[in-house]
């Protein structure tokens, strides 16, 4: 049964038991988990057939069936946007390419604002073309931001720095640590926050003192789970299940709901030589027996 055959009246029934739904509550998947099995209105059926009622979907899972398909499809079954992934990429050797990149982002926040997302996570873009300054690109994304900050804040939606490890700086995020993040935070003030994603910030040794600053201000806005693989033989695509790994998930989470938060772990694995690979069911079965064994 699938969710494109349903309308607000008459949402697909949520199959799972009673069981699985108390096992599956306070997960939720990022959709890039199991982008490679199944499109957004399949994935959400088959979410919801295992008690998980909460999601994080791409803007091209969303684009490819329509904005409209798909708010109506998390509306009429009660789904949870925990985030969506992804707006960003501010840097730009020009200021004609920078206001394009904003723009594009106003964009990615009437999607958030349509999907009722919890934030939309900014992935902020690394260093300029032929550019080697990374203080420059940092400059850049604290002035996209700011600029983007006033439209979504008119249209209620929180904006979430997620950090990405230093492997990234180069090209995908110049910024790079919790304390970073915190910083263009304090600088831009309410509506922005960070997204804490373990796989980026397991190893900084500012870790716990960064998460109990992000919390005292209230700009924890998501936390993302997997593992970091040992040896990992591709640092974009090879992404592990919790537990498969060397990230002590409980420590951090601990950490995190000491600061405050209580909203959903939610699981984002890219992994094309494993979990892309299986079953989609097999994957959410996994990440359910995981996250109340390991998380």
């Amino acid at each position: 049964m699938s969710v494109t055959k349903h309308d607000k009246t008459n949402p697909v029934p949520n199959r799972a038991s009673s069981a699985s739904t108390a096992r599956a509550e306070g997960l939720s998947i990022n959709l890039a988990t199991v982008r490679e099995q199944w499109d957004f209105a399949q994935a959400v059926d088959r979410c919801l057939a295992h008690g998980i009622n909460a999601i994080a979907p791409w803007r091209d899972q969303v684009m490819h069936i329509g904005l409209s398909e798909a708010a109506r499809i998390v509306e009429s079954n009660a789904v949870r946007v925990t985030g969506l992934c992804r707006g960003g990429m501010f840097p730009a050797a020009d200021a004609e390419r920078r206001a394009a990149a904003v723009e594009d982002n106003r964009r990615a926040v009437d999607e958030a604002a349509a999907l009722h997302a919890d934030c939309l996570v900014l992935v902020v873009g690394g260093l300029p073309q032929g550019s080697t300054d990374i203080r420059a690109a940092r400059d850049m994304v604290a002035e996209g931001i700011g600029r983007l900050l006033p439209y979504a804040r008119a249209n209620g939606v929180r904006l979430a720095i997620e950090p990405l490890h230093p492997m990234y700086a180069a090209d995908r995020a110049c910024v790079n640590t919790l304390e970073q993040a915190l910083d263009i935070c304090e600088l831009l003030g309410d509506g922005v926050g960070v997204a804490i994603d373990v796989y980026h910030v397991w190893w900084d040794p500012k870790l716990e003192q960064q998460i109990a600053r992000a919390g005292a201000a209230g700009r924890i806005f998501a936390h993302h789970i997997c593992d970091w693989l040992v040896p990992t033989r591709d640092l974009l695509l090879d992404r592990g299940m919790m537990g498969d790994g060397v990230i002590d998930l409980r420590r951090i989470r601990s950490v995190v709901e000491a600061a405050g938060y209580d909203g959903p772990q939610e699981v984002e694995i890219f992994s094309s030589r494993d979990w892309w690979k299986r079953p989609g069911d097999v994957v959410l079965s996994t990440c359910i027996e995981r996250f109340n064994t390991v998380c």
